[in-house]
């Protein structure tokens, strides 16, 4: 069977997510995705993507007969209904220029059948954006990482190098000074373009390869 994912609220106290993994493994089901969060201080939820499933039903079942669990419902996967991801970090007035784009566009693709999602945080400083750019690496679906701003470099460069080796991410630069530039995958002066290409070069649905571009800057 593909991958399914369920949604489990529960009793916020210490075991709950040991209990319910120590369940998986013994059914030898993978794990793919989860995010846990506190809804307030007596209940938790606890969302999780899962492969190998040969049963659902009798997996959500066991996990519900857990003391801590008061309910266990299927739903969609993140990638279902959120899909690919466009990452747009900088400085704001870039930032919205550039989403405006992608967005746009998205909007284009969505409608024939695609998921593209768009997100974005103004930042700036050098170590408020390197940081973001690394923390992309620890996100799910992300397709593309858009840097929009007027000069960036140094450890923004570093964390470019380490999320694209470690990482298939693209990276798209608009067209600034410092050594950005020089690790992208695409520079693209025009703002709204960036956006545009962001999700064209991540989309199933579009006729795009950054890879067979004869150039890098736009």
């Amino acid at each position: 069977m593909g991958e399914i994912a369920i949604n489990i609220k529960a009793v916020n106290q210490p075991g709950v997510l040991r209990d319910i993994t120590e369940l998986t493994a013994q059914c030898q089901i993978n794990i793919t995705y989860t995010h846990m969060f506190i809804e307030d201080k007596y209940h938790a939820s606890l969302y999780m993507e899962l492969e190998a499933v040969e049963n659902v039903e009798r997996l959500m079942e066991n996990i519900g007969k857990l003391e801590a669990v008061s309910s266990v419902e299927e739903c969609p996967t993140l990638q279902d209904v959120f899909g690919k991801r466009i990452i747009i970090t900088g400085g704001g007035a870039q930032v919205a220029m550039v989403a405006q784009g992608a967005i746009t566009e998205a909007d284009r693709h969505n409608i024939r059948g695609e998921h593209i999602s768009v997100d974005t945080i103004p930042l700036v400083g050098e170590e408020d954006l390197s940081e973001a750019v690394s923390a992309v690496g620890r996100l799910p679906r992300v397709g593309a990482l858009v840097l929009a701003g007027s000069l960036m470099g140094g450890k923004i460069t570093q964390a470019i190098e380490e999320i694209k080796k470690d990482h298939e991410v693209i990276v798209i630069s608009l067209n600034m000074p410092g050594s950005v530039t020089e690790k992208a995958d695409l520079v693209v002066t025009d703002p709204i373009q960036a956006g545009v290409m962001a999700v064209m070069a991540v989309a199933d649905t579009a006729l795009f390869d950054i890879k067979k571009l004869g150039q890098k800057k736009f």
